[in-house]
């Protein structure tokens, strides 16, 4: 388990590496408006137009993302001469850290999209585009020039919208060149031959464009999984990063489990571009040093962000680490749960495999002493329970004037540590109950208790659990803590 302190440091590293991005470079118009009444020719709405914005998009909002993130980006794409290919171009000379090789095509028509909105909902979009292959000489300009870009650059992303910029014969070239140079392949795939990506690190498809790739059902976890192993087996690729809107996402490797990531947003208004967040995010965490399981948690976050956001918009590094501390907020705070609440979820991980670990204390004024108990005993197991003695058993124990801090208070603090997975309150004087209803495979305690004298040894041996006596911290208790502060 990742702890949030880690992906808050790895979101620290999204601009240290250089991303190069090829693919359909678009323009996204935006039309903004409000709508009071029906259209008497027809049952449609009628926009009353207020604004219109212009931004790039396809490709070119990966690439607004790589640059929002503070990556230095190389970006090779084809654009046509033509009035749109003219604005784009403006576009992207106006982003910073971007170096643009924009090659144009005459004849061609560069894409443009055109959505209408009113408040926060998209009525109607309307696409001009050209989406025949690029001409040859054009293509050899676009490969020689990555080929160049892959000697300084960490990662390669492939935008592949289908509109004629990544042909099959090229995009296999650009891969076989890239992982030469010992570069990543991030790879957002169109079309149902995905065998044109063979040699990829990662690509991230929708679950609709896994079904579409496979023929095989996508609907629940395990079928994702099935199906993203045949399609990593079919195509030669190392991994699949499946985007699965409500459902999350999930990542499958070539050897190792699936990992699973429920959706973070609170509120979707635009999924326009969420995509490209992803893939952008990915991106920059690879190139950053940042190993593809953590990589994908952070993109996990930065698109349950941008969806919360109206059009293509694009997300920063400060806002990922947000959403990460807002997480946790959330996620401790549903970690304090009752002994049934409890019982249910030890029973779906066991249902897993997974190991329970069970400690128990007051953890009054939380220092080091306690952080180090917490870790050493999450190291033990795969989830950690912790039994936290309520405010009256405390007083029982400690006398008239503990604890410091009320139970809940105490509750929320420990369940918002990243070694705690769940935080049950009991008002016993020990904890023998609810250890024996939660039956851990492994006790913890702190290594001034011996085998004889841990509450419940006797009865986790009996089923074939064990004992862990953790090492403890030198110099930190809670009552030298409170000494200190009363002087």
């Amino acid at each position: 388990m990742t702890d949030t302190s880690d992906l808050v440091s790895a979101a620290g590293q999204l601009a240290a590496g250089r991303v190069l991005c090829i693919g359909d470079l678009m323009l996204d118009r935006f039309v903004y408006g409000h709508v009071e009444r029906v259209s008497p020719e027809a049952p449609i709405p009628v926009v009353s137009v207020e604004r219109e914005v212009a931004m790039l998009g396809g490709a070119g909002n990966v690439v607004r993302n790589l640059v929002a993130l503070g990556v230095e980006t190389c970006f090779i794409s084809v654009i046509g001469d033509d009035s749109a290919g003219r604005e784009v171009t403006q576009l992207v000379g106006a982003e910073p850290r971007l170096e643009p090789h924009l090659l144009i095509e005459p004849g061609r028509r560069t894409t443009i999209k055109t959505r209408f909105v009113a408040g926060s909902q998209q009525l109607l979009r309307a696409d001009r585009e050209t989406v025949t292959p690029v001409r040859a000489a054009i293509r050899g300009q676009l490969v020689r020039r990555a080929e160049e870009a892959l000697r300084d650059h960490a990662v390669l992303v492939l935008s592949d919208y289908g509109k004629g910029v990544l042909g099959a014969e090229d995009t296999g070239a650009l891969i076989g060149a890239a992982r030469a140079k010992g570069a990543k392949v991030v790879v957002d795939p169109k079309g149902r031959d995905y065998a044109r990506y063979a040699g990829a690190s990662v690509l991230t498809p929708n679950r609709r464009e896994l079904t579409d790739a496979t023929g095989l059902p996508t609907g629940t976890d395990d079928e994702v999984a099935a199906a993203g192993r045949a399609l990593i087996e079919r195509c030669a690729i190392d991994a699949l990063l499946v985007t699965r809107s409500q459902d999350g996402m999930t990542l499958i490797v070539r050897d190792g489990e699936a990992l699973h990531l429920p959706a973070e947003a609170r509120e979707v208004f635009d999924v326009s571009g969420a995509g490209d967040t992803v893939v952008a995010t990915l991106a920059a965490a690879l190139g950053g040093g940042i190993a593809l399981r953590e990589a994908c948690m952070l993109a996990n976050v930065a698109a349950g962000i941008v969806v919360g956001k109206v059009g293509t918009a694009v997300i920063h590094a400060a806002e990922i680490v947000t959403g990460l501390q807002t997480q946790d907020l959330a996620q401790g705070e549903s970690k304090v749960v009752t002994l049934p609440a409890a019982l249910e979820q030890i029973a779906a991980w066991r249902a897993k495999g997974i190991r329970v670990g069970f400690t128990n204390g007051v953890f009054d004024l939380l220092h080091p002493g306690h952080v180090s108990l917490l870790r050493q005993a999450r190291a033990q197991c795969d989830r950690l329970v912790v039994g936290l003695n309520s405010d009256a058993s405390v007083k029982r124990l400690k006398g008239p004037n503990r604890p410091i801090q009320a139970e809940t208070a105490r509750a929320v603090v420990l369940a918002g540590m990243g070694h705690v997975d769940a935080v049950v309150i009991f008002g016993e004087d020990t904890p023998i109950d609810l250890i024996k209803a939660v039956r851990p495979d492994v006790l913890i305690k702190g290594s001034d208790y011996t085998l004889e004298t841990v509450v419940g040894a006797e009865f986790v041996q009996s089923y074939g659990g064990r004992i862990y006596l953790a090492k403890l911290a030198a110099g930190h208790s809670t009552s030298e803590t409170i000494a200190r502060i009363a002087g």
